[in-house]
């Protein structure tokens, strides 16, 4: 079928939703806004389903979400003899209602449902995942992206994102549904009353925030320290959990941004919700001028992520990066596991391979195991299920990715941004009681041991010229490799697709036994580093940047030099 006759079909038959028609309306005629919506189908992969809302099925909208949940359920019925599912979502524009429909079709589908009652972070699906012995978990988010998107995103029942595996076999059940024909439904109160469709009560997050607060070392240093923080959920799910989890550890001086404190998927005040960036951080600077606080601390709107910026000493707030406070978090836990005498001779930490070797170097100090993992948290995930079936799960202390995602405990499978959150209130009072701030502990930590500038660079690549431009790039980089990148030598390539590491120098190839991966990572002279991945989630390609200095400005000027030769890369 060609572009205009599908979207005739579409014109013609969807009619579950007004917004669809009216929009598939507002087009008629438009070549290019009518390619844009249907020249591709969504794909589902390990990350599920992400895209704009909208008409189409390049959109995500009641038909491409049911498509995947038909899909889905073709999936559990053939491999579990009674399946069922948790069901969450955030507050992004349609999460409720996307999850309320596909509440019915898994029902419709003779699969029983556990359905969050409101809207809790990710990490509490996650959770409710193994605290209901589920077949799966759904969520409706899209995490940091702007307000114009939404995604579905899948899990298994260990509690962590599908694998490649599962996905794809997934995917080819979703191939084989119509769009208009093809999705079982029925209605919500009838599944309700049949028990096919559950509410999950209070019990589960108070089960999931009593999970969280045994994650604490020194329960009781939050009252000493007397820690005023400023937090914002950036109109998303933190709200709750997070003010209740800090509140229960002896945090009581928490300012909440008002402006962003209700749940608003049109994210009114911050457009782009994302705590990586100091646009999020905007209004909680400003309620700053007035309530001097420690410590500014921004959650995501799934509350899966986590950013912090710190008082310095002339007043002004200071971002951390994602590296950064997962190498605190980490040095922290350590340090005052080994001091408390709780620290395992076994004990292992583990990070994103893109995210900072500094972590390594910290986790050698206290002989602690460490583990580099492809991006993705379900990686970290399977780690700790793996520990859990070896009777290991006790010696795991926490994993992180740069993306501004940690999980200490294993009571999630799935970074988690209200024990992070927790966490470093808890961490930022036991140091303002020993005279130090959080900018204090890290300084001391590139002292010790050496300074670690990681960054990255973002190349967005729209619509279908977009998606074609993005494969061309990549097998580009893997048939003509740089043989310098920024003034330094590429001594090693590692593609993570081809599953090969290549020293340079002798040509000598050994196996990467990681899963395969689009990625590619040069090794340059110096100890400094490039990695090139396309995004999982998003129509952009990432650079990540390692710059390894005797100092910041030195660093700064290495991550210059390395940055630009990756623009020149990713054109």
């Amino acid at each position: 079928m060609d572009i205009n006759s599908l979207y005739n079909t579409w014109l013609e038959k969807a009619d579950a939703d007004p917004d669809l028609k009216a929009e598939l309306e507002s087009i008629k005629g438009n070549d290019d806004e009518i390619l844009d919506r249907f020249y591709r189908s969504l794909e589902f992969g390990t990350a599920g389903l992400r895209g704009v809302i909208g008409a189409g099925t390049n959109r995500m909208n009641y038909y491409t979400v049911g498509r995947a949940t038909q899909g889905l359920s073709d999936f559990l019925n053939k491999h579990f003899e009674k399946p069922s599912i948790a069901i969450g979502y955030d507050s992004r524009i349609k999460s409720e209602y996307f999850s309320r429909e596909a509440a019915k079709i898994l029902a419709a589908n003779g699969i029983k449902v556990y359905l969050y009652k409101e809207l809790e972070p990710t990490p509490c699906l996650s959770f409710a995942i193994r605290y209901f012995k589920t077949s799966s978990g759904i969520i409706l988010t899209a995490s940091h992206n702007p307000a114009k998107y939404n995604g579905y995103k899948c899990y298994n029942s260990n509690g962590y994102q599908m694998t490649d595996e599962e996905a794809g076999e997934t995917y080819e059940f979703i191939q084989k549904v119509d769009y208009f024909t093809g999705i079982k439904t029925m209605d919500f109160d009838k599944a309700v009353s049949d028990g096919l469709i559950e509410f999950m009560g209070d019990e589960v997050i108070d089960a999931f925030l009593a999970e969280v607060k045994k994650q604490c070392v020194n329960l009781g240093i939050c009252e000493k320290a007397d820690l005023k923080v400023i937090y914002t959920p950036l109109n998303g799910t933190g709200n709750k959990p997070v003010r209740k989890i800090l509140d229960t550890i002896g945090v009581k001086n928490v300012y909440v941004v008002p402006e962003q404190e209700l749940p608003d998927g049109n994210f009114p005040t911050c457009p782009f919700p994302n705590p990586e960036i100091e646009q999020a951080f905007e209004c909680a600077i400003k309620m700053a001028e007035n309530i001097k606080a420690d410590l500014l601390l921004a959650t995501d709107p799934d509350c899966d992520r986590v950013g912090i910026a710190v008082r310095n000493t002339d007043g002004k707030y200071q971002l951390m990066s994602g590296n950064e406070v997962g190498v605190m978090l980490l040095n922290y836990l350590l340090s005052q596991k080994k001091e408390q005498g709780t620290l395992s001779e076994s004990s292992i930490a583990v990070k994103s391979f893109v995210s900072t070797d500094l972590a390594e170097a910290v986790a050698k100090k206290y002989n602690c195991t460490f583990k580099n993992l492809l991006t993705g948290f379900k990686y970290i995930g399977e780690l700790i299920t793996q520990l859990e079936a070896e009777g290991k799960a006790d010696n795991f202390v926490m994993g992180f990715e740069e993306s501004y995602g940690y999980l200490a405990g294993t009571h999630a499978r799935d970074k988690d941004a209200v024990v992070a959150s927790m966490l470093i209130c808890e961490m930022a009072s036991y140091y303002k009681v020993h005279g130090k701030s959080l900018i204090d502990v890290m300084n001391n930590l590139y002292d010790e041991f050496g300074y670690y500038l990681n960054s990255v660079s973002n190349y967005a690549f729209e619509g279908a010229s977009g998606m074609e431009k993005m494969a061309e790039i990549m097998d580009t980089l893997r048939t003509n490799p740089p043989k310098e990148i920024g003034g330094y030598t590429v001594t090693r390539v590692d593609d993570y697709k081809a599953s090969t590491s290549t020293d340079v120098a002798s040509g000598n190839v050994e196996k990467i036994t990681l899963p395969k991966s689009n990625v590619l990572a040069y090794a340059l002279t110096d100890g400094n580093k490039l990695i090139v991945r396309p995004s999982g989630t998003e129509p952009k390609i990432k650079a990540y940047v390692t710059a390894v200095g005797k100092d910041r400005q030195s660093a700064e000027k290495i991550a210059e030099k390395i940055h630009h030769s990756a623009d020149e890369l990713i054109k």
